[in-house]
């Protein structure tokens, strides 16, 4: 068969078979290929299929050849291509291109795509008064909306979400079928005539407005400082105004929050200048389609409210990423409280019912609509630390979007920590880590957490054939990686924190990895969590640890830093330090609770010793007099960082590196490796950092300087460490390494230093990024 080309010359015809992998599903993949088909005069077909995107085409090999070229460099702005296999098969003759009826038919592969914010065009649209869509909150179109939140199955068509029962009216159906639309299978296409609609209800559920109606009944609300709950994206927010101390304070109260940050949402970016300081990387973070929180530096004496963030320089702010949240703070005209629509520690709120009840008491009203969740999915949480993101909650825009994951093609299922939990399941040398999921310490969170170890599994018909967890048994995720059946893998902590750094990155051993945090079973049993491990992917040596210390009342100390303190005073002069009155610790406590710890350490009653980094930095917190109990996780050491303001120095204290007794390598599972000889370890000594400080703060020493001294000193262990240990490349991992202050001061020397040093870059450094590393041992050991 011949064909005419564009140029007036013969050529023969031909067709091929493009099979596309990747995120192609809802990002306007088909309408796009479509056109450039057109462009090039090929004929043909493009249909959605469990795998992706699958397309034959047919025409001149010149038209064929452009036409695989353009649809690699010119793919939609949100899609993800990972893999394009490209077949020849016989030709048909065919004389035109059409976009086919999707196939959910084979072996699932395709991705589910993260939900993403309103974008610039339906923005314009929802606030043009001659639009059809003029303020309709579920305004979207193939390049935004939700996505991950409404999604039942694969592939991604509007029958597989919840969306299934609003029918489009005739022109949202035109729309939704025209190739050339920029709603073109926009599987969330709707309207005011035929889409879902918003109702305000009162404390007790009873509505009391719909659409238009309800939306000013809730902007009234929140102007006379009543706390609203809306529903969102992927659940529910508790919105108050955010220049309102009463308002805020009595959310507080109320959600039992007493000090941790609130994160605001402004009307625009121009409204966030006002009282932050914005980075050109930190303006492109806030105005991504992802549409993170970010936590910025705030201005002084701005008109917010002083509780917002008690103590702290920060401030998390976000811009309106949906068409509801985007007419409430064009109405309101200022900030707003955006918090998570939860009671501490449980999950945020999908439904609307379930949020009259499990919000009982915290809201006054519920601003709510009739499209269902499938999912909850929190607000992700971001900052930039030396020109880059980092992550210190993956969720909303990101979730669920994969990561490489090298190694056998077993299938594991990754089951995280306790904390931040998250899990994940690999495909096709892929890893799907989920949305940030929370702490097991509810029984509504052990619900989610079952849920979300079921949904990837679900969506892709995957069979795990083997599980991994934490060491430490008694953790619930531990616990349900027994219940079932099938081989697990237990992995200690902080190799886990180790091997996600060097899964991101691919590396293979050796790596030196600092893995430091606040908790973490070690394989003799005692809390480990200031580590220096040698890491390949066949097991670890612990090249080095902190000094161990005892934390008197065991999780007590966790809670009141200044137990910590006294634990690590304890540890350094011993009975005497019970006589240091002047020290800011002890003077916190009572004649009788300092008998009591006295005779509990004297006596090693209930005081657990730990190598933690994160207790370090709590116990010099308490020292400085900054943080004598917490009400949140990791308060004392982000007060320590912030202790230090703007205060410039290269000093530090000293610290001492100790030879002990040569160390093993372990497996995953802390078992001794055999036909590996043990190695050097080393003890790191911060007896003379402590001795020093409290003698610098006696003769006058600042606080700004001692906290700057103390986290510098802390980089120059690591560095000694490094050193000893003989390895090039160092990897930095564990909740400490969310400090911008430690991560970018450490980069910043290990490579003065001629040493390579790697962050993680696509998940966040604390237990949020566990189950990856979990997986990636998994995969790799094998």
């Amino acid at each position: 068969m011949l064909k005419q080309s564009a140029a007036g010359s013969q050529s023969f015809v031909q067709r091929k078979r493009v099979q596309i992998q990747g995120a192609v599903q809802g990002v306007g993949f088909r309408p796009f290929v479509f056109r450039i088909a057109k462009e090039e005069q090929l004929a043909g077909w493009v249909m959605n299929d469990v795998s992706g995107c699958l397309i034959e085409v047919e025409g001149a090999a010149t038209n064929l050849e452009q036409f695989v070229v353009r649809l690699q460099r010119d793919a939609p702005p949100h899609a993800r291509v990972l893999s394009i296999e490209i077949s020849d098969i016989a030709s048909r003759g065919e004389s035109e291109f059409i976009i086919k009826a999707s196939d959910g038919a084979g072996e699932k592969s395709a991705l589910m795509l993260p939900d993403l914010a309103i974008c610039d065009d339906c923005r314009r649209e929802l606030l043009d008064p001659g639009d059809r869509r003029y303020r309709y909150p579920f305004i979207n179109c193939t390049n935004c909306g939700p996505r991950f939140s409404i999604i039942n199955d694969l592939p991604y068509d509007r029958a597989n979400t919840t969306m299934k029962p609003f029918e489009m009216c005739d022109a949202c159906r035109a729309e939704y079928e025209g190739p050339a639309d920029r709603r073109f299978h926009a599987q969330p296409n709707a309207c005011p005539s035929c889409g879902p609609q918003v109702a305000f209800w009162d404390e007790a559920g009873r509505e009391t407005a719909q659409r238009e109606e309800a939306v000013q009944q809730c902007v009234n609300a929140l102007r006379e400082g009543g706390v609203v709950a809306v529903k969102g994206l992927g659940g529910f927010h508790l919105m108050v105004d955010a220049k309102n101390d009463d308002a805020v304070q009595r959310l507080r109260q109320r959600k039992r929050r007493e000090q941790k940050p609130l994160a605001v949402m402004t009307p625009s970016m121009e409204a966030i200048q006002e009282f932050c300081f914005v980075s050109v990387e930190e303006e492109a973070l806030l105005c991504s389609c992802e549409a993170p929180i970010v936590l910025l530096k705030q201005r002084e004496n701005t008109n917010l409210a002083s509780s917002l963030a008690p103590g702290n320089p920060c401030l998390g702010v976000m811009l309106p990423y949906t068409p509801l949240h985007c007419i409430l703070l064009d109405d309101f005209a200022a900030p707003l409280v955006a918090t998570s629509g939860n009671l501490t520690d449980e999950p945020i709120c999908t439904n609307e019912y379930e949020a009259v009840e499990r919000l009982r008491g915290i809201a006054d009203f519920f601003l709510v609509h009739n499209r269902p969740i499938t999912r909850y999915v929190d607000d992700s949480v971001v900052r930039v630390v030396a020109g880059e993101t980092m992550f210190l909650r993956r969720a909303r825009g990101y979730a669920p979007l994969p990561l490489p994951c090298t190694g056998s093609g077993k299938t594991v299922l990754a089951l995280g920590a306790h904390f931040k939990n998250t899990v994940a399941i690999n495909r096709n040398g892929l890893a799907f880590v989920s949305q940030h999921i929370g702490d097991l310490e509810t029984l509504s969170a052990h619900e989610a957490f079952h849920e979300m170890a079921k949904t990837f599994q679900r969506a892709y018909d995957l069979q795990p054939d083997e599980a991994v967890c934490d060491l430490h048994p008694d953790y619930l995720s531990s616990r349900y990686a027994q219940g079932l059946n099938l081989p697990v893998l237990q992995v200690q902590h902080h190799y886990a924190h180790a091997a996600a750094c060097m899964a991101e990155h691919n590396l293979d051993g050796p790596v030196l990895a600092l893995s430091w945090d606040g908790t973490g079973l070690g394989t003799d049993g005692s809390i480990w969590g200031g580590e220096f491990l040698l890491c390949d992917w066949s097991g670890f040596h612990r090249a080095a640890h902190l000094r161990t210390f005892p934390l008197p009342s065991g999780d007590n100390a966790v809670k009141e830093p200044r137990r910590t303190a006294l634990g690590l005073l304890y540890e350094l002069w011993g009975d005497p330090a019970f006589e240091r009155r002047d020290l800011a610790c002890l003077k916190s406590f009572k004649e009788n609770e300092i008998a009591m710890l006295r005779q509990m350490l004297n006596k090693n009653l209930n005081c657990p010793r730990t190598s933690s980094m994160g207790r370090l930095f709590d116990a010099f917190s308490s020292l400085l007099g900054l943080r004598q109990s917490v009400s949140f996780e990791g308060q004392g050491a982000m007060e320590l960082e912030w202790a230090m303001g703007d205060y410039q120095s290269d000093a530090a204290f000293s610290f001492e590196i100790q030879n002990t007794e040569p160390s093993a390598w372990l497996a995953p599972d802390g078992a001794v490796m055999q036909g590996r000889e043990a190695a050097p370890a080393y003890r790191v000594d911060w007896g003379p950092l402590i001795e020093e400080a409290i003698s610098s703060l006696r003769d006058g020493m600042t606080v700004a300087e001692t906290a700057a001294r103390f986290h510098n000193t802390i980089i120059e262990m690591a560095l000694a460490v490094a050193q000893r240990a003989g390895v090039e490349r160092v990897a930095l991992t564990g909740g400490c390494f969310q400090n911008a202050y430690l991560t970018e001061r450490a980069l910043k020397r290990l490579q003065q230093e001629g040493f390579t040093a790697y962050r993680h870059l696509q998940l966040p450094p604390n237990d949020g990024g566990l189950s990856y590393g979990q997986l990636a041992i998994a995969l790799r050991r094998s």
